[in-house]
């Protein structure tokens, strides 16, 4: 199984996490780093780091962070580039809760974790909507003669 991690700023993760448990159930070979405003990124990097060392059993780790060009979303593609020749780790950023649960249970049947990296963009995306107000339908009723 590919193991997922979710990161980004203040409780982002773990509420993702607890929402999740709510939707899907517990995940498996799953990590949360929150990076809290006391933070520093050499914080960030050493919570990270052992994210993914907890999750050395894995066939690659899909690391999924908040915001791009932000903290948690470039100190996980550094450490992807500086692990590169142990573990086979991909970054997607921009992340919501209907791709968290997609993907999480997709991880049940696709088992690379670049085709689950573009999973992830493509179910984000289709997440991300705008409601349009327009006129209900009129009612064809009793209640409205």
């Amino acid at each position: 199984m590919i193991g997922l991690i979710v990161t980004g700023h203040g409780g982002f993760a773990t509420g993702l996490a607890s929402a999740l448990d709510i939707l899907a159930g517990k995940p498996e070979k799953f990590a949360c780093v929150d990076f809290q405003q006391e933070d520093s990124t050499d914080d960030l990097e050493i919570s990270l780091k052992k994210a993914i060392k907890s999750l050395d059993d894995c066939h690659g780790i899909l690391i999924l962070a908040d915001l791009v060009n932000a903290s948690p979303y470039k100190i996980s593609s550094e450490l992807s580039e500086k692990m590169h020749a142990t573990h086979d780790i991909r970054v997607v950023c921009g992340t919501n809760m209907g791709m968290l649960v997609q993907i999480n249970m997709a991880r049940g049947y696709v088992n690379d974790v670049n085709d689950l990296a573009d999973l992830a963009v493509e179910e984000g995306r289709k997440h991300v909507l705008k409601y349009v107000y327009g006129d209900l339908p009129e009612k064809d009723s009793q209640e409205d003669r």
